[in-house]
């Protein structure tokens, strides 16, 4: 399946929500193996008014949320039906590397894909970019809550 989801979508698959809701649109996802998915850095990020005042950049520990919640959209994906994941939580993060720092008006674009899934527990393994320059990459281990 190639399909792009809006934001409307996304809302109805992940339980996130703003301020939290760090996926804005998906541009490719194909099931049970990889997606594709965009965030909008904006100056308006409520994070960006502590880190830092003066140099903004946005903080790390996000980046690698933010790919979390693409994977969470992959799993949501391979669900039956249209049904929607309760939560989606971390049980280890391993080879976090931070290469470039994300600013205010950059683009990051997110490459997860599935290094090993079974029926609760998922390993991703996950890239960043802006403008086609990798700025963080990451292996996850999340399980996946109850589904509503």
């Amino acid at each position: 399946m190639n399909d792009i989801y809006n934001i409307q979508k996304i809302l109805h698959k992940l339980p996130h929500k703003y301020p939290f809701l760090l996926i804005d649109r998906v541009l490719d996802i194909k099931v049970d193996k990889s997606i594709r998915a965009l965030k909008n850095v904006s100056f308006n990020e409520p994070f960006f008014q502590g880190h830092f005042p003066g140099e903004p950049i946005m903080p790390g520990v996000l980046i690698i949320e933010a790919m979390a919640q693409a994977g969470g959209l992959l799993f949501a994906e391979g669900l039956p039906g249209n049904e929607q994941i309760s939560a989606f939580y971390f049980m280890g993060m391993d080879k976090v590397r931070f290469r470039k720092p994300v600013f205010p008006g950059d683009q990051l674009i997110f490459e997860v894909e599935y290094l090993k899934k079974r029926t609760r527990v998922v390993k991703l393994a996950g890239k960043a970019f802006v403008d086609d320059v990798l700025v963080a990459e990451a292996q996850l281990l999340a399980t996946i809550g109850d589904k509503k």
